[in-house]
């Protein structure tokens, strides 16, 4: 293994350091906002270093599922949080729009590295269930309101919560100060192989609980965003497939060819057009959808046709009084021939 630290190329521990320490200088700065330009240049070029040595890491093969952490040599265990330090780095970024890629690809990283570090079997933690797929063992809304049993079994899952981020911090703080005591000896170079592994195996336990910290914060901004993104979607107006019409060039309406010369020849002279014209051209539009189907109307009929047609639409109703009347009218016409009582026309 000490052999692999020695084929690291020379590059790949000066990519690690500098987006590390743009990390800690982000964390350190004391600008009023996050979204300050300074500050978003430094997270862009410390996720760049960072992704850079990742591929590196990548390329090297430098961990394997089917070694143990004694195996990795001391100079290489600091690679082993590069995941955890594109996390954070990732959740410095303030683009509002893209605020839940942010967060899932953060997520995504720090999912990694706890992985990683389950392989290895560096610290005692349970790895954090997806926003999918929660943990059956952990109370879901069903349970918690199925009766005394169930909100007792919450209460006692809410306080064992409690008492393992108080545990957390404990343990985190320790380890901080264990750090702050060791780090300027390390970086000084003086440090023996031992010290120096110490050193990064309490950097990767303290990354380990800032990771789960920061997983459990993400899952509940994801909650907020979705929720957030589902209200915008519902309340977006419904989008028209109807094309706006184009406006119509203003033109002088005729009767005929011979009149749209004579109208057409002035100054400033306008377009003419006759009514056949005019009617062909909206027909082609879509305008017209009449066209081909003649309106029949009352007033096209003559009276005899109408009151004939009414008199008909009251006969298949079986109006009684309609059907007495007519049956008296065909009995009177069998009886009186027609030209009965005509008596000035002798002919």
């Amino acid at each position: 293994m000490a052999a692999r630290a020695a084929e690291t190329p020379p590059r790949l521990p000066e990519l690690l350091e500098s987006g590390w320490r743009l990390l800690e200088e982000v964390d350190a700065s004391t600008e009023p906002s996050s979204g300050a330009p300074a500050l978003q240049d430094k997270v862009r070029r410390g996720l760049d270093l960072l992704q850079q040595a990742a591929r590196g890491v990548a390329q090297l093969d430098l961990f394997s599922q089917n070694e143990d952490l004694e195996e990795i040599a001391s100079a290489d265990l600091k690679y082993l949080l590069l995941p955890a330090l594109l996390g954070a780095l990732t959740m410095k970024q303030v683009n509002l729009s893209k605020r839940l890629d942010h967060v899932q690809s953060a997520r995504a990283h720090f999912m990694d590295f706890l992985k990683l570090c389950k392989n290895y079997q560096i610290g005692k933690f349970h790895l954090p269930p997806t926003p999918e797929s929660p943990n059956e063992n952990e109370p879901t809304e069903s349970t918690s309101g199925a009766g005394p049993a169930g909100r007792q079994s919450s209460l006692v899952a809410m306080a064992s919560s409690r008492q393992a981020k108080i545990e957390r911090y404990k343990q985190k703080k320790e380890v901080e100060n264990k750090l702050a005591s060791m780090k300027a000896f390390v970086e000084s170079g003086q440090a023996e192989e031992e010290q120096i592994r110490e050193f990064y195996i309490l950097q990767i336990q303290k990354w380990i609980t800032t990771s789960l910290e920061e997983i459990e914060s993400i899952d509940q901004e994801m909650v907020i965003l979705r929720g957030r993104n589902a209200l915008k979607q519902a309340s977006a107006p419904p989008q028209t497939s109807q094309h706006p019409r184009t406006a119509m060039k203003p033109f002088i309406l005729t009767r005929d060819a011979m009149q749209a010369k004579v109208l057409g020849a002035g100054y400033p002279s306008l377009a003419t057009m006759t009514v056949n014209d005019w009617y062909e051209q909206r027909c082609k539009q879509g305008i017209m959808p009449d066209k081909g189907r003649p309106l029949t109307t009352a007033a096209d009929l003559s009276e005899e046709e109408l009151q004939k047609e009414q008199q008909e639409k009251k006969v298949e109703e079986d109006d009684e009084e309609t059907l007495q009347k007519t049956r008296a009218w065909e009995d009177w016409k069998d009886t009186h021939p027609k030209g009965y009582g005509n008596r000035k026309n002798m002919g």
